[in-house]
């Protein structure tokens, strides 16, 4: 064989050495492109789980303590009309109040604490004993503070 040919043979193979060698080495780079995609998305991912569980969290504080406040208010101006309905002292505005304040219990809920403060409410208008004043009283704190302690789902 000649030197050209030679030659020719050289050049084909390092030609189509350097052809295999780059399309094996884009493909491999191809693969590691989608790997490293694929594991930024499930980083990314577990990122956004993350700030949802911890805006979830958040919220639901915000919301036990709205609730919290509400419910103390509640308490509040409850015990000063029971005081009332005792001594027959108390200010003229204790109806309005507990009105509100009822009212503020009904809106923040749930359904079993609103229906507890509404019995608070109705033996306060009916006029009944103390010993049924603080019964249900009593059945109010108890109904708040299982809603205080559950976890709130937030909606």
């Amino acid at each position: 064989m000649s030197e050209l040919g030679i030659a020719l043979i050289a050049a084909g193979s390092a030609i189509t050495g350097g052809v295999a060698t780059g399309w094996f080495t884009r493909s491999a780079g191809f693969r590691q492109a989608e790997a490293a995609r694929q594991a930024g998305d499930r980083q990314a991912d577990a990122l956004l789980e993350t700030v949802r569980m911890t805006l979830r969290e958040q919220a639901a504080v915000r919301l036990a303590d709205i609730r919290r406040q509400t419910y103390v208010r509640f308490l509040g101006v409850a015990e000063a009309r029971i005081r009332t309905e005792r001594t027959g002292r108390g200010r003229g505005d204790d109806d309005a109040l507990l009105e509100s304040a009822l009212g503020e219990v009904v809106l923040e809920g749930p359904v079993e604490v609103a229906a507890a403060a509404q019995d608070v409410v109705d033996r306060l208008r009916r006029h009944e004993s103390p010993d049924s004043l603080l019964s249900a009283k009593a059945a109010f704190v108890t109904a708040a503070r299982e809603v205080l302690r559950a976890p709130s789902p937030v909606r």
